[in-house]
């Protein structure tokens, strides 16, 4: 089988491996991965691969080399576990391999639930392979979108109810860094259609005319200008990870910001700058999306969690798919070169790429 690997300690170190591929034992699952989407996301997994412990996923049993968590489609190729057929084609998280064995428990309707052991004591939103038969999220025609957005789409999902369950959405604008980039695009799709909500999207001087044509933000802000933003109650949304913007929107707002949530790294490299007890203002709180999915599977179950997300899910499909270019390429080293690319910031914020796996 052939892996995709990520030096840990040096993200631009990569390469693609070879190893013997494995067979299914009692109780487990053999996956082929067919193809998934790469964005920015990935990068975040990787940056915050040994803090959140999103290497420990799929482990490479090489020292110092880590698999890259993607999202994207598989193939059950071989089953030793009733309920779960070969041929069943699955939505979840994979690994840049072209193999996954699991160990599926709670199998309903095809779906499953990896009860691999090194993967217990890692977050529970990440285990679940969903049934394209069953999944109320799933059209054909819009595979595509479902491994760009999806998770990125459930990320923006909790974050717009946060801000609203917790009032900050009536208390002042909310000021979203990295403004052209998906998660923080979703988060404003779904703010946009509240009432009374208003909008700052801070982006880099090129990508303003892009964020300002989405028609989703009120007002667009390049970093340069975030001194010509109105002094008073604010909340703050740090999708970029940048330290310098950091420093600089907490400078600005000082004591009037109400709330900073550390959401991303979409501007890796700074992600170090601007610690949190350097900074005038609330210190920010990073935002980790599976301790939201755990408190509103609490207070509603999660079937009715994976309805509402479903249900704001279709309307932004169709939104998107207006403008958003997707770009399909093939192999190990599509996902090498595009890695690069993503991890460097050269994808147009209008584009997002696919990728599948040769058989």
């Amino acid at each position: 089988m052939s892996d995709f690997l990520v030096k840990r300690d040096d993200l631009r170190e990569c390469r693609i491996a070879e190893s013997e591929a494995p067979a299914a034992g009692p109780g487990q699952a053999l996956l082929r991965v067919d193809r998934f989407g790469l964005t920015a996301n990935n990068v975040t997994y990787a940056v915050m691969g040994e803090a959140m412990s999103y290497w420990n996923f799929f482990p490479t049993g090489e020292e110092g080399w880590g698999r890259v968590p993607m999202w994207g489609f598989a193939e059950v190729e071989q089953s030793e576990v009733d309920g779960v057929e070969a041929g069943t084609r699955l939505y979840g998280y994979l690994p840049p391999s072209s193999l996954l064995l699991v160990t599926p428990a709670s199998v309903d309707r095809g779906s499953f639930v990896d009860r691999s052991a090194h993967r217990e004591a890692l977050p529970s939103a990440y285990h679940r392979y969903l049934a394209t038969g069953s999944d109320p999220f799933y059209r054909a025609d819009s595979e595509d979108i479902q491994m760009l957005l999806r998770p990125l789409f459930f990320t923006s999902f909790l974050i717009d109810d946060q801000l609203s369950d917790e009032g900050l959405a009536e208390r002042g604008p909310i000021v979203i860094s990295s403004a052209s980039s998906k998660t923080a695009i979703a988060a404003a799709f779904l703010l946009s259609r509240r009432n009374g909500v208003e909008l700052v999207g801070l982006t880099s001087p090129r990508n303003a005319e892009l964020v300002e044509g989405l028609g989703i933000y009120g007002r667009t802000v390049t970093y340069e200008e975030i001194d010509s933003l109105d002094r008073g109650p604010a909340t703050y949304v740090d999708v970029a990870g940048d330290g310098a913007v950091r420093q600089a929107v907490h400078s600005h707002f000082g004591d009037e910001l109400i709330h900073s949530m550390a959401v991303g790294a979409s501007h890796w490299e700074e992600l170090g700058a601007g610690a949190g007890s350097e900074l005038p203002g609330p210190a920010p709180t990073f935002f980790f999306a599976p301790d939201r999915v755990n408190k509103r599977s609490e207070d509603w179950g999660p079937a009715i969690l994976e309805q509402r997300v479903a249900e704001t899910w279709h309307p932004f499909c169709e939104w998107i798919a207006g403008w958003l270019a997707v770009i399909h390429r093939s192999g190990f080293e599509a996902v090498r070169d595009t890695y690069l690319e993503v991890l460097e910031g050269r994808v147009d914020p209008k584009a997002a790429h696919v990728i599948s796996l040769d058989a």
